[in-house]
């Protein structure tokens, strides 16, 4: 047992620090691990009774739209908000606020446009509908994109919290790296090969519930540590200088509020409106009203969700300032290439090792493990579904080779993703959100502009242009970010910075192209 000492200021020692991790035994955390799995193959056994391709791919279009937007809440938000955003603001203060403003924008746009369009178009695979607009090739191309885009957002989210459990469990008790990663999916392939996309559903909803109480319970104990009333929170975290919310000043910074507000609109429509993993769930929704009010309520739901996120993160810088104990125990667990500690290990190390109340270890346990398996188990039965579907045409054989070929299917997504989860391992070394939404800039932005192009006109273009156009145009803008400082600096060697809204100038760009390429009146359905 670790014991420091700590001097109130009044020439009395008090004795007030037990690392977690020595209270909660390695034992304690993997009977926690094995609890919450067997309460998943409970649900699974239950919702996957009678289940065919029908009830993997589309839920068998019969859940409750409230269901599928709670449950949607923990897909969205995943590892990445748990743990990511709240080590954003050591660096970028609360100004992810703004993000979170433009998902808002996105989503009712999404229920607005693109729901009606799926629903009247009756889709297994959101990409069909490229088919049915342009051509097979550019169908394959947009279901392409989805594949790379889902397969680097699903494996840097896995790969953040299997980074988390390795870092504080399983490094003590001997497990390499790359088990933990087969284990963990090995996990969610066993409670999702029958009832797919109906079972994470309600496996969803429970993880949503656990995620949630996690960061709750964080805030309002943090805050209890810090002697701080909830309504007091945001006047010290101004006083600490992290309480920024909207950033006007610097219109060259990643995080200047036009950029942010922009972003989020198109994240949203890009990783949401047109990602099959995201749109599968609202498709199994009874009819389009239902969709709708899915998506509606999830999007002001998830705006206040990450806005405690935002000040959970708040409340951890606070409590790193306070104790400066944290920062030696936070840095032990290495620096990236810049000689600064993780931000995505802020949280665990505070949680597991920072001398709170075990209750705040325990929550978030179960939030780590729903953030792991929330967003990971309905990518992989998306890629699945994407790959049998838009690949494989499976729609068009029998019952019984349509099962075997999607099991089939099922596995080797599964290898795949634990192989890309671990190629991160020795590639990353950003905060994840960061990351992730870097990368899905570049391809989601394309296949936006592909679907847009589609929706807004019936002007004909085939794959001779598609093609091409899909390809160079993020191409062309990765590097022209990646060289702004040769490009456009100026004497004192700023240069304007790209931010997330690249992800909309690509598709913007990519829609520009193919409608100067594209023929007149000539599509008249």
């Amino acid at each position: 047992m670790r014991i420091i000492a700590h001097d109130d200021g009044q020439n009395r020692l008090s004795v007030k620090f037990v690392p977690l991790t020595y209270v909660m035994t390695k034992e304690f955390i993997l009977l926690i691990l094995v609890i919450y799995f067997l309460v998943l193959m409970g649900i699974s056994y239950f919702t996957s009774r009678k289940a065919d391709n029908e009830t993997f791919f589309t839920g068998n279009r019969n859940n409750k739209w409230y269901l599928v937007a709670f449950g949607m809440i923990g897909a969205s938000l995943s590892g990445v908000t748990f743990i990511s955003v709240p080590g954003l603001v050591m660096s970028d203060g609360m100004t992810y606020l703004q993000v979170a403003f433009g998902y808002i924008l996105g989503y009712v746009i999404i229920a607005f446009v693109l729901l009606p369009l799926y629903y009247r178009l009756n889709l297994t695979s959101i990409y069909e509908f490229l088919s049915q607009r342009f051509d097979r090739a550019t169908y394959r191309l947009g279901a392409g994109f989805f594949l790379i885009s889902r397969l680097i957002g699903a494996a840097l989210r896995m790969y953040l919290v299997v980074k988390v459990l390795q870092t504080f469990v399983f490094d003590e008790i001997g497990l390499p790296f790359e088990l933990t990663v087969i284990f963990s999916v090995l996990l969610i392939w066993v409670y999702t090969f029958r009832g797919g996309i109906k079972t994470i559903i309600w496996t969803d909803t429970l993880q949503t519930l656990f995620m949630l109480i996690s960061v709750g319970l964080s805030v309002y104990l943090i805050a209890g540590e810090l002697d701080l009333a909830l309504t007091d929170v945001y006047t010290a975290l101004s006083d600490a200088g992290v309480g920024e919310v909207v950033q006007y000043e610097d219109p060259l910074a990643k995080n200047y509020w036009l950029k942010g507000v922009l972003g989020g609109l198109f994240v949203t429509l890009g990783m949401t409106g047109v990602d099959q993993d995201m749109m599968q769930k609202n498709l199994t929704c009874k009819n389009e009203k239902e969709a709708k009010k899915n998506m509606l309520s999830f999007s002001f739901i998830l705006f206040f969700v990450n806005v405690l996120f935002v000040v959970l993160g708040g409340l951890l810088f606070l409590y790193v300032q306070a104790k400066p104990e944290i920062t030696e125990l936070w840095h032990g667990h290495g620096l990236n290439d810049a000689g600064q500690p993780y931000g995505d290990l802020l949280f665990p190390t505070i949680a597991l090792e920072g001398g709170m109340h075990i209750a705040i270890g325990v929550f978030f346990l179960l939030g780590l493990f729903a953030a792991a398996y929330s967003s990971a188990d309905s990518a992989l039965t998306a890629l699945t579904t994407s790959v049998a579907v838009d690949f494989l045409e499976i729609e068009k054989d029998d019952k019984t080779k349509q099962e075997n070929k999607r099991r089939k299917v099922h596995i080797w997504v599964s290898v795949i993703l634990i192989l890309t989860i671990i190629i991160f391992k020795y590639a990353n070394d950003d905060s994840i959100v960061k990351t992730l939404f870097t990368a899905a800039c570049y391809t989601y932005g394309p296949l936006l502009g592909l679907f847009l192009f589609g929706i807004a006109n019936k002007r004909e273009v085939g794959a001779i242009i598609t093609i091409p156009v899909s390809i160079i145009v993020p191409l062309f803008y990765y590097l022209m970010n990646t060289n702004a400082q040769y490009l456009w600096a100026d004497g004192d060697g700023n240069y304007f910075q790209f931010g997330w809204e690249v992800l909309g100038l690509i598709a913007a760009t990519v829609y520009g192209l193919l409608w100067i390429f594209s023929k007149k009146n000539v599509r008249t359905s």
